[in-house]
């Protein structure tokens, strides 16, 4: 059975090799609005705060671990205007900003290795 799954983008952290997150960074703030604002995080209820963090850190995972299932399976990836590709899955590079694909079947032809770029996809679905 397919199963769509959208993509979720995280920023990196607060230095270059950290996979945390800086709350106050540009990037942090333009693409992953919370339900706490940055300003009034050290304000608010710890308890809220904790069941939040608890929450991304359940969807992270799970994220994660469909990137691992998908390895060496049949994807097809919807994309912007309505085009659909169907590829084998590699990888995905340790930011999330690309999909290693092989054997990408697309409206005009087939690439034999390629690299998908992952604000191009809307969804993929694959079977598990």
């Amino acid at each position: 059975m397919a199963t769509p799954v959208s993509v979720l983008r995280l920023p990196k952290g607060p230095d270059s090799n950290s996979r945390g997150f800086d709350p106050k960074s540009p990037r942090f703030i333009a693409l992953c609005r919370t339900s706490i604002s940055t300003s009034a995080a050290s304000e608010m209820d710890p308890e809220q705060l904790q069941k939040e963090q608890h929450a991304r850190s359940v969807l992270r995972e799970s994220f994660l671990r469909c990137l691992l299932s998908m390895t060496n399976k049949k994807v097809q990836f919807h994309m912007h205007e309505k085009v659909k590709v169907e590829a084998m899955f590699g990888a995905s590079d340790i930011d999330v900003l690309n999909f290693q694909v092989s054997d990408l079947q697309t409206p005009i032809g087939v690439q034999k290795e390629a690299l998908i770029r992952c604000q191009d996809v809307i969804s993929y679905t694959f079977d598990v």
